[in-house]
């Protein structure tokens, strides 16, 4: 039962809220701020807990996904750490506000930021985080916040045949930084396999057992090119250079933005050097294996090939269970083992998927009040976000997805032109064709600018022959049939 909110209360709230918005509106783009944090609006502040209203169950997933960290950070430096967060996400919403219905969901906790101190010869340079304030003109020490999130630890993440490979060089390298063999340590896989988790469980066992004596910085690719982008208008490339060429472990998730950015390639190739001659640490994340990463240098490609590369795959029936036990106990939920059988049977493509069902589930017993979740109960939360097994991918899907794996344009397969890249693209979209959908050799042939049934035959043919002899085109076939068994689990 809700309880009343005084007008003081809600004033307090409205005040604190005010002054969070105005650090981040200093410190994100107009837009972003317009789309995101204009239509949040202030509930209530307690002695530990500041409530704000979002529109939907989308916006507070959004939020936690992308300023999870300068929501804390702000938070803490206008109300003090000991202050945490709470999403009331409107599900009904009415003219009268009093008949609106919300769900109540907490901010996944964290610890105060404690922000690591580095060497640096620059006291004004700021890379445009607030997470990173470079402070006390004249002092000649900056504190750097790593950007990690907390609850991204090697404990949290559970360990599956998928993804043995890539935890156990992971775990390797958070007990030794920069002193291994696997530098750099590039981890790819398609989205929401737990790439991101992965990498800064490295940083956050290293900042467990090292505190501040290593220096260590997540950052995305694309805030890096924003940020090397900004230095350069602001005259100030030399300093973004030598920020960078001091951190100690440099982690660098989805990599593969870095494409076709000839400017930001450069600059990263020589902070890669620097940091690699030194003996400190890179870890990268990618969608993709280095090598097929499109428009990216050889020399590039190349150095991201000197450590150790290891992909995530699908997790297994048994991991997806064990990653919604963990999941549900996190949430204070207590389901049945028919229900997570359920979910795991039916969200197969990725960890989010998972994720977002607990979520869902979740809201709905706060929402009416229900205790116990049975098989019937989650059949019918979850009915809009389970797929038709039997559900069929179409030949176009299938083009789309084979020219963006090799970077070319979806067109081009349907034309007449012999180019190598593209008679391969056009023979592994035919071999999937005729895997993935129930289509004649003659209608996948009138999808591929009117070829008849001898010349798919031929590309099946050939794409079978080049599987058995070359481990190339074996990971090639695999990482392609994955991205698109996940649109027909």
């Amino acid at each position: 039962m809700n309880h009343p909110i005084s007008e003081q209360n809600r004033k307090l709230a409205e005040k604190t809220w005010s002054e969070c918005l105005q650090i981040i509106q200093d410190n994100i783009s107009y837009q972003k701020y317009k789309s995101w944090f204009e239509p949040i609006t202030a509930v209530s502040l307690d002695e530990q807990t500041l409530t704000i209203q979002v529109p939907s169950q989308f916006w507070y997933e959004w939020l936690e996904e992308h300023y999870y960290g300068m929501l804390r950070s702000t938070l803490s430096k206008v109300a003090g750490d000991e202050i945490k967060l709470k999403y009331s996400v409107l599900v009904e919403k009415s003219e009268d506000a009093a008949e609106s219905r919300s769900v109540f969901l907490p901010q996944r906790p964290m610890p105060p930021v404690r922000p690591q101190e580095m060497s640096y010869a620059y006291t004004e340079y700021s890379p445009g985080r607030i997470e990173n304030p470079f402070v006390i003109p004249g002092i000649r020490r900056t504190k750097v916040d790593s950007n990690l999130n907390p609850n991204y630890v090697f404990e949290r993440f559970i360990e599956g045949d998928c993804n043995r490979l890539a935890r156990s060089a992971a775990m390797a390298i958070a007990e030794n930084p920069g002193k291994n063999s696997f530098n750099p340590f590039f981890i790819y896989g398609t989205t929401g396999l737990g790439k991101t988790h992965l990498i800064q469980s490295i940083g956050n066992k290293i900042k467990k057992d090292h505190g501040d004596e290593i220096s260590i910085l997540y950052v995305s690719s694309e805030t890096f090119t924003n940020e090397f982008v900004q230095a350069i208008r602001n005259n100030r490339a030399s300093e973004f250079t030598t920020f960078y060429r001091n951190i100690d472990v440099l982690i660098v998730d989805d990599i593969q933005f870095f494409s076709g950015k000839e400017k930001t390639q450069e600059e990263f190739f020589h902070i890669f050097n620097a940091l690699h001659q030194e003996g400190k640490q890179i870890i990268l994340s990618s969608d993709r294996a280095p090598k097929d990463v499109p428009d990216i240098e050889e020399r590039l490609i190349s150095r991201f090939s000197w450590g150790l590369s290891a992909d995530l795959q699908i997790p297994e029936f048994e991991t997806r269970y064990a990653i919604l036990e963990r999941k549900a106990s996190d949430n204070g939920i207590d389901l049945d083992p028919k229900v997570l059988e359920f979910i795991a049977h039916n969200f197969k493509s990725n960890i989010r998927d998972l994720e977002g069902a607990i979520i869902k589930l979740l809201a709905t017993a706060s929402l009416h009040q229900v205790q116990d979740i049975d098989i019937a109960i989650a059949k019918n939360v979850l009915k809009d976000m389970v797929r038709n097994s039997n559900s069929q991918i179409s030949i176009e899907s299938i083009q789309n997805y084979v020219c963006d794996y090799f970077g070319i344009e979806s067109n081009k397969v349907r034309e007449k032109t012999r180019k190598q890249e593209v008679v391969e693209a056009r023979q592994i979209a035919m071999y999937l064709s005729k895997k993935f959908t129930k289509s004649s050799l003659k209608t996948i042939g009138l999808h591929f600018g009117g070829r008849d049934h001898s010349t798919v035959i031929h590309a099946i043919t050939t794409i079978e022959e080049r599987m058995s002899a070359s481990p190339k085109h074996q990971r090639i076939l695999r990482e392609l049939e994955q991205k698109i068994e996940l649109t027909t689990l």
